[in-house]
């Protein structure tokens, strides 16, 4: 071989050595995308929310964000990818009072302890509950779903609800209980399923978040008869509270925030807290999000965490109340 080909070959590998290099530092530099655990299938109001989010987060991070639906058990199975994910700022956990405060409540072992296992990094909305019918019942209201009840089914009813031992399972017993109904409950895996049966007229009424229900309620295709809480909702506000119709005990309301796993850095908390507050600042977010039925408001970890904590408390009573024994 020449001298000027030895010299042009040497040259020719140095440049593709550099060059593999170069392709190395800049992965390196670019940072991993934020992936956001969904305790729900996709159709449903929390994987509607992680969506509206998930983009205006990626802009005010500056990475990509994707979310990564694992439906099942109320949100116990995200709840555990979480534990299991490294707290290294790239896994965060999208849910609501559910899997956080009630859950623990209710399972022996749901193979997670909140506050053992994750750390919050910021709220962002309360919501209620609500009662609805199918569009194949003839009530108008929640006084005829009761006597439709009583008349057609002999005081017996099925309600379905998005997961067993939940808020809307408790719910459903304390209102037969309030109105003299056998009503009993019919677990789905999440909201998207239960709302598939109520719009084809397989079961007549189902409890579920408001943000659930709004969509099918605005075109007429269910009716929500009745909210939690002890104001009407904004959305719907020719709805009555179920506290208008004389069933007390449920005035704390739910919450949405995002977890990360124990042990992420107080860096990557402040960062995302920081980037959630300015992205449901936005109007538009704000909008969208209320008229999901949600009441919006920035939460702070520390004020994310204390919600939590009083929400946990009101439920540990009224479940020791009811009688329930963990599964």
């Amino acid at each position: 071989m020449s001298l000027r080909r030895t010299v042009v070959s040497r040259a020719l590998r140095g440049m593709a050595v550099l060059a593999a290099g170069l392709a190395v530092s800049a992965a390196m530099a670019q940072p991993k995308p934020l992936r956001i655990l969904v305790g729900f299938p996709p159709g449903g109001g929390t994987d509607a929310i992680a969506r509206t989010l998930s983009e205006r987060l990626a802009d005010a991070l500056g990475v990509a964000v994707v979310v990564d639906n694992r439906p099942g058990a109320g949100g116990q199975i995200a709840a555990q990818v979480l534990k299991a994910s490294p707290p290294d700022g790239t896994t965060v956990f999208l849910t609501h009072d559910h899997t956080i405060s009630i859950l623990p409540l209710v399972v022996k072992n749901p193979g997670y302890q909140p506050d053992h296992d994750f750390v919050p990094v910021g709220g962002f909305a309360t919501f209620v509950n609500a009662f609805a019918v199918s569009g194949g019942t003839p009530a108008t209201g929640f006084g005829d779903y009761v006597q439709w009840v009583r008349t057609q089914g002999g005081g017996k009813g099925a309600v379905g609800i998005p997961a067993p031992a939940s808020t809307p399972e408790f719910l459903v017993k304390v209102v037969g209980e309030k109105f003299q109904l056998d009503l009993v409950s019919a677990p789905y895996r999440g909201a998207a399923p239960m709302m598939a049966d109520m719009l084809g007229n397989q079961i007549s009424a189902g409890v579920g978040s408001v943000q659930d229900f709004m969509e099918n309620h605005k075109a007429g295709k269910l009716r929500v008869v009745a909210v939690l809480g002890t104001k009407r909702q904004a959305a719907m506000p020719q709805v009555p509270t179920f506290d208008e119709l004389g069933l007390k005990g449920f005035e704390d309301l739910p919450y949405y925030g995002f977890y990360a796993p124990d042990g992420t850095s107080q860096k990557f908390i402040t960062q995302f807290s920081v980037a959630l507050a300015k992205v449901v600042a936005e109007p538009e977010v704000r909008h969208h999000l209320t008229a999901m039925g949600l009441t919006v408001g920035f939460m702070t970890p520390q004020q994310l965490a204390t919600r939590e904590h009083a929400y946990t408390e009101a439920w540990r009573r009224i479940i020791k109340t009811s009688g329930f024994v963990p599964q």
